[in-house]
């Protein structure tokens, strides 16, 4: 083992000068006397070793003792993990005490090699939620996103989807709360709970209280255990993260903490490869699947953010929320248009459902130019066939309203949920009419 002394301290950063060669970036080092975690994150010319204070220990001062592990953050894995509440490094923060498991697993390293299976056949998932099943069909294996500004409703169309798929699966479910609000974490904790759900789902939290490297972590660690049990147990995933987008935010202050020089629009300039290695490892292989939904927060409402932009390259399908429809009391807010799958494709989902996607499609553009002419000469000036397909569009938007059920206890209306053959039926008739 490495020894070495504390030589500078602040929030974030521990710097650690060590009496022979420095251990490797990533590894693990404990401050002897306060048992403190730290890890190292870059090592300078001048062998000054930065680390991470990843305890969020206080009680460091210069000077102190400092001793290698020769390992990665490892956390515990296994099956008293499930109904579990943790940290990022594993801590239960659910107030059950200690999680008894021999086994670890080392955060950073993928348990084999991920590919999607060869020859396997799409396998759609019903969610009930009509937007959903019928613009970004939630298929095995895949990422769907949900991006949208601050209040759009992000976070309670994925309580829906969990409430909704979870419960009818046989998967086994992941949340993963990067950069949230407390309540809300303790809101779908509460939902999972009363609707006997905890006992399938695995919960790690590093929410916006949480120092940067905590927050960077957490969805690194999620997605370790997560391969644990499609490797080890053979287990089928549902992996449901809010935000991914604040992953991003979390890497930018710890690069401003350690000095580094922004690339575009101002993030870390390792960003790009960062969001690139946490999206490959949440892939399916011949052990078992991973099926991800992704909650994206676009900054000032700018879907050309480069990190919104980078988050979206890897996703299958997304549902973009909007402010403007938000505004006209429809829930879930989501922009029809905006919103795009690539497994909407007649090999996936089948020729009849393919083909009304077309139809509607064409009828919403049809929309948005109309809306421009109407705005200068009325609508009272408008073709008959016009007119019709005006109405009939209007129609099409208002049908995908949908109350929520896990908004039931705040606004007393029943939920819905409506199968993919109702939702393919009421389309037809629209377009009928």
């Amino acid at each position: 083992m490495k020894q070495g002394n504390v030589d500078a301290v602040s929030t974030t950063l521990i710097d650690v000068v060590f009496d022979d060669l420095p251990p490797a970036v990533g590894e693990v080092v404990v401050v002897d006397t306060l048992n403190a975690q730290l890890v190292v994150e870059a090592i300078h010319e001048d062998g000054t070793v930065q680390c991470l204070n990843i305890g969020n220990s206080t009680d460091i001062e210069r000077g102190m003792k400092v001793t290698s592990t020769g390992a990665g953050i490892h956390i515990p894995v296994g099956e008293e993990m499930i109904g579990r509440i943790v940290d990022a490094l594993g801590n239960p923060l659910d107030g059950k005490g200690p999680i008894e498991t021999k086994k670890t697993k080392d955060i950073s390293r993928t348990t084999s090699h991920t590919t999607v299976r060869a020859n396997a056949v799409p396998e759609i998932l019903e969610t009930g939620i009509k937007v959903v099943d019928f613009f970004a069909p939630f298929v095995k294996g895949r990422k769907v996103g949900i991006i949208g500004g601050a209040g759009v409703g992000k976070t309670v169309l994925m309580m829906e989807l969990i409430h909704n798929v979870a419960e009818k699966s046989t998967s086994l479910s992941f949340f993963t709360g990067i950069g949230e609000r407390i309540r809300e974490g303790n809101e779908l904790y509460e939902t999972l709970k009363e609707r006997d759900l905890l006992k399938n789902t695995c919960m790690f939290f590093g929410q916006m209280n949480e120092i940067p490297s905590q927050r960077s972590l957490v969805g690194v660690a999620s997605t370790a255990l997560a391969e644990y049990f499609r490797d080890e147990h053979k287990k089928d995933i549902l992996f449901f993260v809010d935000n991914m987008y604040r992953y991003v935010q979390a890497r930018n202050e710890l690069a401003a903490d350690l000095s580094q020089i922004p690339s575009e629009g101002g993030y870390e300039p390792t960003i790009f490869s960062d969001v690139k290695m946490l999206q490959d490892r949440l892939s399916s292989n011949k052990n078992g699947s991973i099926t991800a939904v992704e909650t994206i927060y676009v900054p000032a409402d700018d879907l050309s953010d480069p990190a919104v932009q980078m988050i979206q390259r890897e996703l299958d399908s997304t549902l973009v929320l909007s402010r403007r429809v938000a505004e006209q009391g429809i829930r879930p807010a989501v922009d029809l248009l905006r919103t795009s799958s690539s497994l909407l494709s007649p090999e996936i989902v089948g020729a009849r459902h393919y083909s009304l996607s077309l139809q509607v499609q064409a009828i919403l553009q049809k929309y948005e130019s109309l809306r421009t002419i109407i705005s200068i000469i009325g609508e009272s000036e408008l073709s008959l066939r016009d007119k019709k397909d005006y109405n009939r569009a209007k129609d099409i938007i208002q049908y995908f309203s949908q109350r929520a059920s896990v908004t039931e206890d705040l606004n007393g209306e029943k939920g819905e949920y409506y199968t993919l053959e109702e939702t393919l039926s009421g389309i037809e008739k629209i377009l009928k009419d």
